[in-house]
């Protein structure tokens, strides 16, 4: 941990950029939310709301709201956040996630600062009811202790730190996506590029371990992106193996005729649709992700 010194100069050299995505149907806990960072000290933070499909309001002094007339997605919603607010680092934070401690983000600073090939940061996550951490939120595997820090092969998005020269470097988030995966097409990205992915255990971030919704549209776009993310980034052989893992798990999960209609027409969908521009992963790239207890076929 970076002594109270370290992290003062730190702050003083790099700013955050914080981006909260919301539909504006999550007013009081987008409220406490945007309380936590403004409770931040020793470090600047320019703070936006994005309203995916809304007009937001009632914000708080200090955070400042950019409407979208439409829904335009989750990561696409980032794109335009990151794109309007100044800062080194990117804070993408979910409307229902609240970072702990007055001093997270000085301290997350400090570790951008200390080490240039750091180029995403990940706090672990904890639930606000005392529950254990969702699985969702560990990035790994094998999960093993929520409290082990290391350097890992994916991470949660709903709140990241992001250096935007490392975002630029993979080309923003993947907004043809919509919502499902642009995770793990940008933590590949960045691995490819030679950057380091931190899971922060140290670093703490609330937010609720129930399960994300998953409606019909949620399960076509998972299934679709599944599809999107091999055919833009693995190489062939890789490729073929992923979608095979994939596609058999999730048929085997499916739990209704209608989940299977999803599922079926989403994979139809990726292989059929144009998916944007392959660049696909050096295969030195897939053996540290292999390294990192993430082979890019599960």
């Amino acid at each position: 941990m970076a002594r109270p010194s370290e992290i003062a100069t730190a702050a003083d050299r790099l700013s955050v950029g914080c981006v909260v995505l919301s539909q504006g149907d999550r007013l009081p806990e987008l409220q406490r939310a945007l309380g936590s960072v403004l409770a931040q000290q020793g470090v600047t933070v320019d703070c936006l709301v994005v309203g995916n499909g809304w007009d937001p309001t009632g914000l708080p002094s200090g955070v400042r709201g950019l409407g979208l007339p439409e829904n335009v997605g989750i990561p696409e919603g980032r794109n335009v956040g990151a794109a309007a607010v100044a800062g080194d680092v990117l804070l993408f934070l979910d409307d229902d996630a609240e970072l702990e401690g007055s001093d997270f983000l000085a301290r997350a600073i400090a570790g951008f600062a200390a080490d240039p090939a750091l180029a995403v940061l990940q706090p672990r996550a904890v639930d606000p009811a005392g529950g254990p951490t969702a699985r969702r939120h560990i990035p790994r595997l094998l999960i093993g202790h929520p409290e082990r820090p290391g350097d890992v092969a994916w991470f949660w998005e709903g709140c990241s730190l992001i250096r935007r020269t490392a975002l630029a470097a993979v080309g923003g988030w993947p907004g043809e996506f919509f919502y499902g995966h642009e995770g793990i097409e940008v933590a590949w990205r960045v691995i490819d590029t030679g950057g380091r992915i931190h899971y922060a255990a140290d670093l703490t971030a609330r937010n609720p371990a129930a399960s994300p919704f998953r409606g019909s549209r949620h399960r076509y776009t998972n299934a679709r992106n599944r599809v999107w993310v091999a055919r833009r980034n693995l190489p062939v052989g890789l490729a073929v193996g992923y979608l095979l893992v994939w596609v058999s798990a999730s048929l085997l999960r499916a739990r209704s005729g209608g989940e299977l209609r999803d599922l079926m027409r989403g994979f139809r969908d990726g292989l059929r649709q144009p998916c944007g521009r392959r660049r696909p992963i050096r295969w030195r790239t897939a053996w540290r992700l292999t390294r990192l207890g993430r082979p890019p076929i599960v």
